[in-house]
C-alpha cells in the first residue's frame, strides 16, 4: 500500500485507511499476495489505435452490455467525504468474463471531480491486494498534488472482492484476531503443521462462503474490470496512479490492453513475473534493509532500546521478538486482544516501516514493550490491519488478500524438511524476517482453488510510456523490483528515489513529485536515469 496521508475520517496516526502498501507476508496469512481462455497478459489485439471508448476487447463476447452502461452518480452518504464534493455509483461487471450471462457483481466507485477544468479521470489505486480504493480516493487532496486535481477527476474502484465491492469475509473477527496473533516463526515440525492446519482452514471456510466468486478474485479479473470503468467513465484510455499492488494491477491491465493505455504512474513497483517464493524472499531482504535503515537512525539518535550499534540493534530486535514469543506482552487498551504475541508485534513493526515518520513513534513502542507494555506495538499493528480497539475491522484487506495472491501466484505443498531448507535459505538473506516470510507460502500452499494464469514478465507491447517509480530502501517493494518492471515494459521509464519508507509520489520527495505531475499534466516523459 505509500504516499503516507492523514485519513479524512478515521485517523489512523501516518496513513490513510488504506494506507498504500503492498501487505508484509505473516505465517497464516497470505500477506503481502477457467483454462486458455484467459487473455494474455501481453496484447489484447493488432493495431496501434485503441478502439471507441465503449468497444469491448477484440474477440470478446456477451461483453457490450457491461461496457455500455450507463452509471447513477449520487452522493456518497457521507458528509465526511470530501466535504460531502463526492460522489458514488456502481459498475456492474460478470463474475466470469468467459462466461458473462452467468452471474454479474457490482463494484463501488467514488469520484471526488476535479478542482478546476477537467481534462479526464486518474483512476487511484493504493495496493494491499485489498486496500480500499474508494476510500484512498476520498483523500484525493493528500494523495496527489494541487495541480493534478485541479485537472482530474479522481476515482477510486474497489476491486472485486474487496471494500464494498462484494467484499470477501471468510471468518468472523474473533477469528481474524486468532490468525493475526500466530507464531509467524514456528519453533519445530509440530508449530509448523499447526500454522498449515490454521491456512487450510481458512482457504475452506473462504470456499464454502464463496464458491462462485472465489476462482475469479485474481488481479486479471480485476484488470478486466478496470476497463470496463474506463468505458463507463468515456475514457478513450485509461490515466492511472497505481501504488505498491496497484502497480502490479496497472502493469497487467497494460499487458492486456496496451492500446488503452494513457498515462500511468507504477509507484513501488512488483515485478510481475516473481514466483510465490521470488516473492517473499524479496520482501525479506526489503524488510531487513529497512529495518537496518530504522536501528541505525535510532542507534544515532542516542538511548536507543535495542542497542549502541547496529549489528547489536538488529540482534537486539530479534531478541526482543523472541522473549515476546516465549512471553507474550499484556494489552490493557484493546477491547478482545489481551496479549501482544509475536504475530501481533512482528505487524506493528511492519508498520512502522512503511515510513520514517513512524520510526520516533516505532522507538517508543519497543521500548514500552521490553518494559512490559504491549499497548503501543498493538496499535500500530491495529493501524496495518485496519482494525480498532474496540475489536472492529474497518476493511477486509486481512482476508480477501490470500484469494488474490493465490490465484496470482501458485505454490505447490512442501514437506517439513522442504519447508525447513527454504527457511534456513530465508534467514541466510534476511535473519530478521526470513523465517516468517518463508512460512507466509503455506497460506497458498493450502488454498483451495487453482489458479488460470502463472506469473511471467509483462511488456505491454504498443502502449504509451509507462512512469516506474522505485525507492532505494523501500521496505516493501524493494528497488529491484522497479528497475525489473521499467526494463521489461516495451515503454517503461524508470524514477527513482533514494531513500526510505513505502513509495515515493506524494510522501517526502519534491523532486519525485514534478517529475510525476509533469508527466501526467503534460505528458512529459522523465529523463532517463532521473534519481531523486
Amino acid at each position: 500500500m505509500g504516499g503516507v496521508v492523514a485519513s479524512k475520517r478515521r485517523n489512523r496516526g501516518t496513513g490513510v485507511r488504506s494506507v498504500p502498501r503492498f501487505v508484509v507476508a505473516l505465517a497464516g496469512v497470505a500477506v503481502l499476495a477457467a483454462g486458455c481462455a484467459v487473455p494474455s497478459p501481453n496484447g489484447e489485439g493488432a493495431g496501434d489505435t485503441a478502439p471507441p471508448a465503449t468497444q469491448p476487447p477484440q474477440g470478446a463476447k456477451g461483453l457490450d452490455r457491461y461496457y455500455t452502461q450507463q452509471v447513477a452518480w449520487e452522493g456518497c452518504g457521507d458528509a465526511d467525504a470530501d466535504g460531502g464534493n463526492a460522489q458514488c455509483a456502481w459498475v456492474e461487471v460478470p463474475v466470469d468474463y468467459e462466461k458473462p450471462a452467468e452471474g454479474t457483481i457490482k463494484l463501488r466507485m467514488l469520484k471526488v471531480a476535479a478542482s478546476g477544468s477537467p481534462q479526464g479521470a486518474l483512476l487511484v489505486n493504493p495496493g494491499g491486494p485489498g486496500g480500499s480504493a474508494v476510500e484512498y480516493a476520498r483523500a484525493a487532496d493528500l494523495i496527489v498534488s494541487p495541480s493534478v486535481r485541479r485537472r482530474f477527476d479522481v476515482v477510486g474502484v474497489d476491486p472485486r472482492g474487496v471494500g464494498e465491492s462484494s467484499p470477501v469475509q471468510c471468518v468472523d473477527g474473533p477469528q481474524m484476531d486468532a490468525i493475526m496473533g500466530l507464531d509467524p516463526t514456528p519453533d519445530d515440525a509440530k508449530e509448523r503443521e499447526a500454522t498449515r492446519m490454521s491456512a487450510k482452514a481458512f482457504g475452506e471456510a473462504c470456499e464454502k462462503k464463496y464458491p462462485q466468486l472465489l476462482p475469479h478474485l485474481s488481479t486479471v479479473d480485476a484488470a478486466r474490470d478496470m476497463d470496463v470503468v474506463r468505458a463507463v467513465l468515456g475514457q478513450q484510455k485509461l490515466s492511472y496512479l497505481g501504488k505498491s499492488y496497484g502497480t502490479f494491477l496497472g502493469a497487467t491491465y497494460a499487458g492486456l490492453f496496451p492500446t488503452r493505455v494513457g498515462s500511468m504512474v507504477l509507484d513501488g513497483a512488483i515485478a510481475p513475473e516473481l514466483s510465490n517464493d521470488e516473492l517473499n524472499l524479496g520482501q525479506a531482504v526489503g524488510f531487513e534493509t529497512a529495518t537496518r535503515a530504522y536501528v541505525k537512525s535510532c542507534v544515532s539518535e542516542g538511548d536507543c532500546p535495542l542497542g549502541s550499534g547496529v549489528d547489536e540493534g538488529m540482534e537486539g530486535l530479534r531478541d526482543l521478538l523472541a522473549k515476546i514469543d516465549e512471553k507474550p506482552v499484556p494489552v490493557t487498551d484493546d477491547a478482545r486482544v489481551e496479549e501482544l504475541t509475536e504475530g501481533w508485534a512482528s505487524t506493528g513493526l511492519a508498520r512502522a516501516l512503511y515510513d520514517q515518520a513512524s520510526w520516533e513513534g516505532l522507538t517508543d513502542a519497543l521500548r514500552a514493550a521490553k518494559e512490559g507494555d504491549g499497548d503501543q506495538l498493538m496499535q500500530l499493528a491495529r493501524e496495518y490491519a485496519d482494525r480498532d480497539e474496540t475489536g472492529a475491522y474497518h476493511g477486509n484487506i486481512m482476508q480477501v488478500i490470500s484469494a488474490i495472491n493465490c490465484l496470482d501466484r501458485p505454490a505447490e505443498a512442501v514437506d517439513d524438511a522442504a519447508m525447513q531448507a527454504r527457511v534456513e535459505k530465508f534467514e541466510k538473506a534476511s535473519p530478521t524476517w526470513g523465517e516468517s516470510m518463508a512460512m507466509a507460502t503455506v497460506s497458498c500452499e493450502e488454498w483451495p482453488v487453482d489458479p488460470k494464469t502463472e506469473p511471467q514478465k509483462i511488456s505491454a507491447s504498443g502502449s504509451g510510456p509507462i512512469v516506474v517509480v522505485g525507492t532505494t530502501r523501500d521496505p516493501a517493494t524493494p528497488y529491484e523490483w522497479a528497475q525489473k518492471l521499467a526494463s521489461q515494459l516495451e515503454n517503461g521509464h524508470l524514477v527513482t528515489f533514494e531513500g526510505d519508507g513505502h513509495t515515493a509520489y506524494m510522501r517526502s520527495n519534491a523532486c519525485v513529485d514534478k517529475a510525476v505531475d509533469s508527466y501526467l499534466l503534460k505528458g512529459t516523459v522523465p529523463k532517463d536515469g532521473l534519481t531523486c
